[in-house]
């Protein structure tokens, strides 16, 4: 384990794998498999209208339309910024 020097948090090995539905990809959504240190650590679903963070052992999940992610990622970086913390990537 090691600090994340973007958040002062320990950072985890993470992985993330994809799916895509076989069918048009504007009408369905990309869903993004996060494991962390080798388990499962939940789900982020991709759509045209918002995106979803659906925990590991959870029926349902966290939605976010587009609008409200894009102001939620403003004030992060502001909050980051304001705690003299980097701006990542």
């Amino acid at each position: 384990m090691s600090t994340n020097k973007n958040y002062g948090e320990t950072s985890m090995a993470y992985d993330v794998s994809f799916t895509i539905p076989e069918r048009v990809l504007r009408k369905a959504d990309v869903e993004f498999t996060v494991k962390r240190n080798g388990g499962a650590w939940g789900t982020l679903k991709v759509s045209k209208r918002s995106v979803v963070w659906v925990p590991s052992r959870k029926q349902s999940g966290i939605k976010v339309r587009w609008r409200d992610f894009d102001a939620l990622m403003h004030d992060f970086d502001a909050l980051m910024q304001e705690h003299g913390k980097s701006k990542g990537s």
